[in-house]
């Protein structure tokens, strides 16, 4: 099991109150800027005359820290992460904001063959210290261009790390570390539960990247997720607790390096294994846990491990079908108890 690294006093008790996840990030954002006059801000519309970006995670920032450290940009995603590549090798640390997901395909050339090898080809010489803040998620009917989740592109590229909080607090820390990382981040963030309400984070706190959370302790089978989906899984584990199946739910909450010991403690505790993620199920990261949970735990395993994703098609844009592309709290559920009594 992991543990974070809290410092700092108790927060004051207008502090103590619950905070929804944009909060999270625009606190995580303001206090690193604070901290470090190196941390710039920069993407379409991210600063106040245009809103503080589409949800408006940025508001307030460049009418705090300035215009040059909190710049809105041409609408050329290219552009955005090209100028942060540069300024992070001039000694800045970039938080880049690309507005959605599925326009990181218009710059992936720039995060993969750049910013993620500029390390490796320099001989170790030059890091590029950015993070890349994106957002997507089904449940608003965008359709088939705007809600892809496409975490195993970047996690299947060496010198990236991919990071997918589930609640405020870690939203927070994971980003304050994200910041302060060497490497380039990609920092997912998921569009509808933006305002899903949560603890605060004490001040000071920062979430190890690479540190799983065992969120729920169980006996019977591990579920394993991250992003929205952990929060569905966690209703799904408390709806198989009144059928006597006990689950134990685990946020990996970093993607890529994924925590490995602790996935592994805990199927070698229950025996089975449940992987869910809102990305498509054929060739996603459930797959990679899969293959490594069923090597490492061939002999505690009591049945094969089980996947559950999206749907292999492109996101729909009907409310109905876009509620059975996705996998929920039902769905997990039932993948829950067939593998269990299988």
């Amino acid at each position: 099991m992991s543990t974070e690294t809290v410092s700092a006093p108790a927060p004051a008790a207008d502090e103590a109150k619950p905070i929804h996840i944009l909060k999270a990030l625009n606190r995580a954002l303001t206090d690193a800027m604070e901290a470090d006059d190196k941390v710039i801000v920069l993407g379409e519309d991210v600063a106040d005359p245009e809103e503080g970006g589409v949800v408006g995670v940025t508001r307030g920032l460049s009418t705090r820290f300035g215009d040059a450290r909190c710049r809105s940009t041409p609408i050329s995603e290219q552009a955005i992460i090209g100028a942060a590549i540069g300024a992070s090798l001039a000694g800045y640390k970039p938080v880049a904001e690309i507005m959605l997901m599925n326009f990181v395909t218009v710059c992936m050339d720039m995060l993969v063959n750049h910013a993620a090898k500029l390390r490796f080809m320099s001989g170790g010489q030059t890091s590029v210290p950015i993070v890349v803040r994106t957002t997507t998620g089904v449940g608003f009917g965008s359709g088939g261009q705007h809600c892809d989740y496409l975490e195993s592109w970047f996690a299947h590229t060496a010198g990236i790390k991919v990071v997918c909080p589930s609640n405020p607090a870690d939203a927070y820390g994971l980003m304050r570390a994200a910041i302060d990382d060497p490497d380039p981040v990609l920092f997912i963030e998921n569009l509808p539960s933006y305002w899903m309400k949560g603890p605060p984070p004490p001040p000071g706190h920062v979430v190890p990247l690479g540190k799983a959370h065992v969120v729920r302790q169980g006996t019977d089978l591990t579920i394993v997720s991250y992003s929205r989906m952990l929060n569905e899984a966690l209703a799904a584990a408390r709806t198989v607790a009144e059928q006597g199946v006990s689950a134990e739910v685990i946020d990996l909450r970093t993607v890529s390096p994924w925590d490995k010991a602790t996935v592994l403690a805990s199927v070698r505790k229950t025996g089975c294994l449940l992987v869910v993620h809102e990305a498509v199920k054929e060739f996603g990261v459930g797959a990679e846990i899969a293959a490594t949970i069923s090597k490492e735990c061939f002999g505690a395993l009591k049945a094969p491990v089980e996947r559950l994703g999206a749907t292999y098609a492109p996101v729909p844009f009907a409310k109905a079908l876009e509620e059975a592309y996705t996998p929920n709290a039902a769905r997990i559920a039932d993948a829950v108890l067939s593998l269990v009594r299988s």
